[in-house]
């Protein structure tokens, strides 16, 4: 990983991208969504057909901090040719792109959380635990701490944010794994004692699939 991260330093980039993000973050201990990373139309589809449909489709470059609003973001592709289709719309809008991230489809129970960290200036890095999703600035109810953290952190990072009992179990779905959980955001310290070029980590949404915590959209931003 400090590959990664180093060769993003030295070619002054102001962000890892969600591909790169992502392995960073997963070497840490979070559970991430299944990605590849595609070249060309022909290997998204051999990508997508190995992944088992639905998949998501990602333009990826450093550069790409808001996917989504520039129609970079194919989601529930369920057949060879709709992901043709989307790998052409995607590499057909004049951005420079390292590829394009076929990513397994993670079907959540609607329950969403954010890991993040940033650096302040007195306390150093500091990791928060939330509600994510849409709802991350709407409710702002999140939980910090300075890192690195201990388990014992974590779990008390959990247990403080308001809607907390969405971790219990919730509308038939199981409860989530607060271990994976509290796991996930002792890394995320450690990720940030660890390098100091990291400026911020931002891991949103974290969704929920049958109990278990998984990243599905990942950023890292390095310092300036």
């Amino acid at each position: 990983m400090r590959e990664i991260i180093m060769t993003a330093v030295e070619r002054k980039q102001a962000a890892l991208s969600e591909y790169e993000s992502k392995r960073v973050v997963e070497s840490a201990g979070v559970v991430v969504s299944g990605n590849r990373l595609a070249t060309s139309r022909d290997e998204a589809v051999q990508m997508a057909a190995t992944s088992g449909y639905p998949v998501a489709l990602k333009g990826c470059s450093p550069a790409l901090t808001h996917k989504t609003e520039m129609g970079m973001v194919k989601l529930k592709l369920k057949t060879p040719e709709g992901v043709a289709e989307a790998y052409d719309e995607i590499t057909s809008k004049g951005v420079g792109l390292d590829g394009v991230i076929v990513q397994e489809w993670v079907e959540g129970d609607n329950r969403e959380f954010v890991i993040g960290m940033t650096r302040d200036p007195q306390f150093g890095p500091c990791v928060m635990f939330g509600l994510g999703g849409i709802f991350t600035e709407a409710l702002k109810d999140v939980s910090f701490r300075v890192a690195p953290l201990t388990e014992i952190d974590a779990m008390e990072m959990i247990d403080e944010i308001r809607t907390q009992k969405l971790l219990g179990e919730f509308r038939g779905s199981s409860p989530v794994d607060r271990k994976k959980l509290a796991e996930a955001i002792v890394g995320i310290g450690n990720l940030s004692s660890e390098y100091d070029e990291i400026a911020e980590i931002d891991i949103n949404p974290l969704v929920i699939e049958k109990g278990n915590p998984v990243a599905v959209d990942a950023l890292v931003i390095l310092k300036k």
